[in-house]
């Protein structure tokens, strides 16, 4: 997919507030550290679309973009971690809950997992939530080039291991690096496919 226009929309403090769910929607969710808003800059090819900070939990909002003027990319607030207040924490898994499970045209959750570390419990315990919700889902391993390959490949196959104790097929899964811009491509032609399945389907998600 070649990105020829990448707009910022709006930014929404309630899923009722996003923009209208009259397009495709694909979402990017992970821990407030995990390189979010570093991979989505690098995959469109834009150094600041998405706000990045030294700072974990900067994303406080639902951050909607269009993309090509087909289809939104969506920036979600991180879960977890976050130099944040419980309340204001739970403030946030609220919003996302909510967020996931009501907005009719979200067509794909890309869930970031940071491929340094072994599979951590909120990780997950996050995507066994999308499971349960019916939420389709993609895992996305960030930082590959922080560790050595091999690291990256153990820690993917543990992931693997860990998801297939509860899961009789796993998801699509991607391994990236924002700062190599590798992956990136991946995911834009699995979008592209499926927004050309969508069309040629007259998926209709008013």
């Amino acid at each position: 997919m070649v990105i020829k226009t990448a707009e910022f929309v709006k930014s929404s403090g309630r899923w009722q507030d996003c923009p209208e769910a009259n397009l495709p929607e694909y979402v990017f969710i992970g821990r407030s550290n995990v390189g979010k808003s570093s991979l989505i800059n690098a995959m469109l090819n834009h150094k600041d679309l998405a706000k990045t900070s030294q700072t974990p939990g900067k994303t406080q909002l639902i951050n909607h973009f269009v993309i090509n003027e087909s289809w939104y990319l969506t920036d979600l607030p991180g879960y977890g971690y976050a130099r944040v207040s419980k309340s204001m924490r739970k403030d946030f898994e609220k919003l996302i809950t909510n967020y996931i499970l009501n907005r009719k045209n979200l067509v794909n959750l890309f869930v970031l997992v940071d491929a340094r570390h072994t599979p951590q419990k909120i990780d997950i315990e996050f995507i066994e939530w999308c499971g349960e919700n019916g939420v389709p889902f993609s895992i996305v391993f960030t930082k590959a080039d922080k560790v050595k390959p091999n690291t990256v490949i153990t820690n993917v196959e543990n992931y693997k291991n860990e998801l297939l104790k509860t899961w009789e097929d796993l998801p699509e899964i991607y391994v990236t690096s924002a700062e190599k811009k590798e992956g990136g491509d991946a995911i834009l032609k699995f979008i592209s496919d499926t927004n050309t399945f969508l069309t040629n389907n007259k998926v209709n998600f008013q």
